[in-house]
C-alpha cells in the first residue's frame, strides 16, 4: 500500500478550532487521494481508525472526523460491526450512485444509451492504434468471460470494454461522468444477461468495434444503440 502523505504528528496547545479545522481537512485529502490512487478500490475495506490516526499522523478524533466527511460525501460507507469500505471515488459519483439506486431499469438504460451512443461515435473519430489494440483486447477478454459461464466475471469484462470505448472517445468530462454510473451499469447488464448467461442473450460487440476501427461514426453509434433498449 502506498504510505499516506505525511501529516502534523499533533496539534500544538492553543491552536484552537481553525488548526483543528486544518488537520481535519488534511486528514480528508490524504484520504481522498488514496481512494483515487486506487490503493483502496471500491467495494474495500478501509484499515482501522487507530491504523489510519497512525499512518496519517492524527489524532483518532481527527480521523474518525474524516472518515465522517467522507460518508457524508458518499464516497465511504459505515456498516455496523464490519467496517468502513469504499463505495465511490469521488462526490459526483457518491451522488449520482445515490440517484442511480432509486432510478428506474429503463432510466439506467437511457441514460447508457446517451452516454455509449455518442462514446462509440466519438470513438470511430479518435481512436489511435494504442486504442484499438486495447479495445481488442478488452473484446477478447468479454468473449473469454461470457464462455467462463461465471456472471460476475462477464459483467467486470464488458464494463472493461465500454471503459475502453470511452477512453478511445478522448474526452474526459464523458468519461468522469460515464464512471459514475458504473454501479448503475453493472446491474443492467447482470439483469440483461441473466444469472446463468445463457446463448440467446450473448450480445456479440465485434460489429461495433469493427465500426469503431473502421471510422464510421454513424456505424458505431447504430451498433451501440441497438443493445441498449429499454423495452
Amino acid at each position: 500500500m502506498t504510505p499516506s502523505p505525511a501529516l502534523p504528528a499533533a496539534m500544538p496547545p492553543g491552536t484552537g478550532r481553525r488548526s483543528r479545522q486544518t488537520l481535519v481537512r488534511q486528514a480528508i485529502d490524504a484520504l481522498r487521494e488514496q481512494i483515487a490512487a486506487g490503493d483502496w478500490p471500491i467495494g474495500a475495506r478501509i484499515p482501522t481508525e487507530p491504523r489510519l490516526a497512525e499512518a496519517l499522523g492524527v489524532g483518532r478524533n481527527t480521523v474518525r472526523e474524516a472518515v465522517r466527511a467522507l460518508v457524508h460525501a458518499g464516497i465511504l460507507e459505515c456498516r455496523q460491526g464490519s467496517g468502513t469500505y469504499v463505495v465511490s471515488t469521488d462526490e459526483l459519483a457518491g451522488a449520482v450512485a445515490r440517484r442511480c439506486a432509486t432510478a428506474q431499469w429503463r432510466e439506467t438504460v437511457e441514460v447508457r444509451r446517451a452516454f455509449e451512443v455518442e462514446a462509440a461515435r466519438l470513438a470511430a473519430h479518435r481512436r489511435t492504434p494504442d486504442d484499438l489494440a486495447a479495445l481488442d483486447s478488452a473484446l477478447a477478454a468479454r468473449e473469454a468471460a461470457w464462455r467462463s459461464g461465471g456472471l460476475d466475471k462477464f459483467v467486470a469484462a464488458d464494463v472493461a470494454l465500454h471503459k475502453a470505448i470511452m477512453a478511445a472517445a478522448h474526452n474526459e468530462m464523458l468519461t468522469e461522468l460515464y464512471a459514475s454510473i458504473e454501479a448503475a451499469m453493472r446491474a443492467t447488464v447482470a439483469e440483461a444477461v441473466g444469472p446463468h448467461l445463457h446463448p440467446d442473450r450473448h450480445v456479440d460487440h465485434a460489429r461495433l468495434v469493427a465500426a469503431i476501427r473502421d471510422g464510421d461514426p454513424e456505424r458505431a453509434a447504430h451498433e451501440a444503440a441497438t443493445y441498449l433498449t429499454a423495452d
